[in-house]
């Protein structure tokens, strides 16, 4: 199935991927009149439903939202991941591109909010362009050297020690072990740790300078929105990615959750409940796009 399935209520579907793989989707149908279509591309390791209440406050709001998983994850992934081939890379050029190409119809416009690795994914498509729009939440360079010094132990701690043996184990970064998340293939692994070693995350990489040329050629305006108390991606952390979209109108914001009445945000709160305010922002942002 390639399109959004009609309806009120939210359906669960299957979208194939650019090689056909099967993705899991689920759409939110807009409420009343469609002012906007609306793909969530979440975050490394993170299913669809964590971002549930956003997509039905958007639907709610008039836009019609699709969210998925990733092949890998959630209800994409295989029964097991020892010896499944995914990437970073397969996300995007496979998967979102897929799903993008399922929502774009040239008339409705189509905006895209991105968690974390949903960031880095536009920039990451061959068909950027369809999305005329993208808020994300949360992302950045994802190197150490950005990090709380105290985050910057743990996250040292986890790539040299616990992953490495981890997965020599599991033949998978068992994500679920460390509490952090969904398991993840070990391509995703591998391509994980290595940008992360990197100031400037895959731009710095030697070996994929592809990516700085496809980023360049994004011309999508782009709102950029970053917690102060988020220990993963705080925002110099964003600044020092956001650079990669050196041709596209991009802004960031920075945001202290507690002056804002939102208590602790981190790096996972941009899409529990009481970050709704924020939410409401991402869809004022969108109506001044088109």
């Amino acid at each position: 199935m390639s399109q959004m399935p009609p309806g009120e209520r939210p359906q669960r579907f299957i979208i194939p991927a650019a090689d056909g793989y099967a993705l899991a989707a689920t759409s939110y149908p807009a409420i009343g009149i469609e002012r906007a279509r609306l793909i969530v591309a979440g975050a490394t390791g993170v299913p669809q439903g964590f971002y549930r209440r956003f997509a039905e406050f958007a639907s709610a709001r008039g836009y019609s939202v699709l969210t998925f998983d990733y092949r890998g994850v959630g209800k994409s992934a295989p029964a097991s991941l020892r010896g499944f081939e995914a990437s970073f890379l397969d996300w995007a050029h496979l998967d979102l591109s897929a799903v993008v190409d399922s929502l774009a119809d040239g008339k409705t416009p189509l905006f895209m909010v991105g968690h974390s690795y949903g960031g880095h994914a536009l920039g990451l498509l061959p068909n950027h362009d369809r999305i005329d729009g993208m808020y994300v939440f949360g992302t950045g360079a994802g190197w150490h050297g950005w990090m709380p010094r105290l985050e910057r132990v743990k996250v040292l701690a986890m790539w040299r020690v616990f992953a490495p043996l981890i997965t020599r184990w599991k033949g998978r970064l068992a994500w679920s072990m460390l509490g952090m998340g969904e398991d993840l293939p070990m391509g995703v692994y591998r391509q994980w740790k290595r940008w992360c070693s990197f100031p400037h995350y895959f731009f710095d990489d030697p070996k994929v300078p592809e990516i700085a040329e496809n980023f360049a050629r994004v011309r999508t305006p782009i709102l950029a929105l970053n917690a102060t108390d988020d220990p993963w991606a705080p925002p110099r952390s964003r600044d020092a990615f956001m650079t990669g979209y050196r041709n596209a109108p991009w802004h960031g914001i920075d945001i202290d959750p507690v002056e804002r009445g939102l208590g602790k945000l981190g790096h996972m709160g941009y899409f529990r409940p009481h970050a709704e305010p924020l939410w409401q922002g991402a869809l004022d942002w969108f109506e001044g796009v088109v």
